[in-house]
């Protein structure tokens, strides 16, 4: 079996470990894939979005509907937040409670297959919650253009730009106790500064370049910017939005080779 083909099938049967034990709760995981962007958009896309555009806010927003802006924001950063739990509690638990990925390091699986089929699980998982997510975005009528469907790989993209380097920071972790800092100082700010709920330029000009510098606000632009039909056009120019791509491949690229190192080393020692 050449080297490729060997690294495939241990990729793969990481990935199955993950999908076998991830059948115990898919019901509960698909109810609240529908019941999350339901309630979002019900309540601030159409709750407080109705009092926005009421309020002549529109041409803040480029002239659209409050839900349709709000709608892909909400989008990718539900996929940040999920993808966020993905690569901290479940990767401790492999690494450090349950020691299944030494489990795993004992066969011929190794250490760069457990880190990246890890990987790929998390990108499975958020392609489910983005599909169901846009759907939804279909139903409440707050997708413009049929580019929105473009923005499901995007807010996966999105989400392993978050999850790859939290899944290098989680396997060199003992306990689960930085984990709050991570979601209380990281994730939840993030959630709330980078473009989801109004437009980064209305923040002080100070504070836009953290906004600039973080993958929610790329993943953001662009699925913003498909979901509108504004990508190719002066308000998101192709090379900006690949760009924005770029950006987002980047982190996944490095927070991926992270991720190896740091997994296979916490493998090694035991």
């Amino acid at each position: 079996m050449s080297a490729i083909a060997r690294t495939t099938s241990g990729i793969g049967r990481v990935f199955e470990h993950r999908f076998i034990t991830y059948r115990r709760t898919f019901r509960a995981s698909i109810f609240s894939s529908f019941l999350t962007p339901v309630l979002f958009l019900t309540a601030m896309g159409l709750g407080i979005g109705g009092y926005v555009d009421r309020g002549g806010a529109n041409a803040a927003l480029g002239g659209v509907s409050y839900i349709a802006f709000l709608a892909p924001g909400l989008l990718v950063a539900t996929c940040m937040q999920a993808a966020s739990f993905e690569a901290t509690f479940p990767i401790m638990a492999g690494l450090v409670w349950t020691r299944t990925f030494h489990a795993m390091y004992a066969t011929p699986i190794t250490p760069r297959d457990v880190a990246l089929g890890n990987i790929l699980w998390f990108g499975a998982r958020l392609l489910l919650i983005s599909s169901v997510f846009t759907l939804v975005i279909v139903v409440f009528g707050a997708a413009i253009s049929p580019l929105v469907l473009l923005a499901i790989p995007v807010s996966v993209l999105t989400g392993l730009a978050f999850a790859a380097p939290i899944a290098a920071f989680s396997a060199t972790q003992r306990t689960p106790d930085r984990f709050a800092a991570i979601f209380r100082f990281g994730i939840t700010p993030l959630f709330l500064f980078s473009g989801t709920f109004y437009p980064v330029e209305s923040l002080p000009a100070v504070v836009q370049p953290l906004a600039w510098i973080t993958p929610l606000y790329h993943g953001v632009v662009l699925a913003r910017g498909l979901s509108l039909g504004t990508v190719g056009t002066s308000a998101l120019p192709m090379q900006l939005a690949l760009i924005h791509l770029a950006v987002l491949v980047g982190f996944i690229v490095v927070g991926s080779l992270l991720t190896i190192r740091t997994v296979g080393a916490k493998l090694v020692r035991g």
